[in-house]
C-alpha cells in the first residue's frame, strides 16, 4: 500500500476527487447532520469485521483514508475512534451525531477494503458453507477460526454487555453468526457498484 505521509490535505489537487467520490452516494431524505442509528451500528460492525480480518486496525483505515484523499473526514486516530463510537454499543458511546458526509466517507473506506479482501471473504465463506453442509465444527479450520475469534474478541472489548442490542449475542455462536452475516454482507459489496448497493442498503427500512 502505498501512502504518501506529506499528503497535504488542504492541497488544491485533491480538492476536486472528494465530492466526486462521495457525491456517488446518493443523499437520502434523512437529515444531513444525524445517521439513523442502525446506520452508525452497522457501518461500525463492518468495519470491526475488517479489523477481524486483516491486522492494523486504525491504522488501516487511516492509511486507506489518505490513498483515497478521504484525509479531510478522517482526519487522525481520535476523530475515526469519535466516528466509530456514535455506536450506540459501544462501551464508549459518544452522545455525538454521525453526518452523511462523515457515513459516506467510512462507507467508501469500508468497501475499498472489502474489494481488497475479496478472495479472502469468499474463501472463508465458501469454507464455512463446507463445513456446515459436513456438520464440522467451525474451529477445525484454522483460518476461519481465527478470524471468529478475533471478531468475538474485538465485540466483547468495546461492546457494552449492558446494552440489550449486545446482550442479543451472549454466546459464542450467536457472536460466530454475527460475523459470518457481516462477511456476507462485505462480500455484498465486492462486486459492480458494490459502494453504491452498500449505502443504499444501510437506509433500508429508515426512510420511506
Amino acid at each position: 500500500m502505498n501512502v504518501s505521509a506529506s499528503a497535504n490535505p488542504l492541497d488544491s489537487s485533491t480538492v476536486p476527487s472528494l465530492p466526486l467520490m462521495l457525491e456517488s452516494l446518493p443523499n437520502p431524505p434523512v437529515d444531513e447532520r444525524a445517521c439513523p442509528q442502525r446506520v452508525r451500528l452497522q457501518i461500525d460492525l463492518m468495519l470491526l469485521a475488517i479489523e477481524a480480518l486483516e491486522l492494523g486496525g486504525s491504522e488501516l483505515f487511516l492509511a486507506i483514508a489518505q490513498e483515497l484523499e478521504l484525509q479531510d473526514i478522517v482526519k487522525n486516530r481520535v476523530n475515526l475512534w469519535r466516528m466509530r463510537c456514535t455506536n450506540p454499543l459501544r462501551r464508549s458511546h459518544a452522545r455525538r451525531d454521525l453526518s452523511l458526509l462523515e457515513a459516506k466517507a467510512l462507507v467508501v473506506i469500508t468497501a475499498d477494503l472489502a474489494r481488497r479482501l475479496t478472495a479472502v471473504i469468499r474463501q472463508l465463506l465458501l469454507t464455512y458453507q463446507q463445513m456446515r453442509d459436513k456438520q464440522i465444527p467451525l474451529d477445525r479450520n484454522l483460518r476461519l477460526s481465527n478470524y471468529l475469534e478475533r471478531f468475538r474478541s474485538h465485540f466483547r472489548s468495546r461492546m457494552n454487555p449492558r446494552r440489550s442490542g449486545v446482550l442479543a449475542y451472549n454466546s459464542p455462536e450467536k457472536l460466530d453468526e454475527l460475523a459470518l452475516t457481516l462477511l456476507q454482507q462485505l462480500l455484498f459489496c465486492t462486486g459492480t457498484a458494490g459502494m453504491q448497493r452498500l449505502w443504499i442498503s444501510l437506509f433500508d427500512g429508515e426512510v420511506e
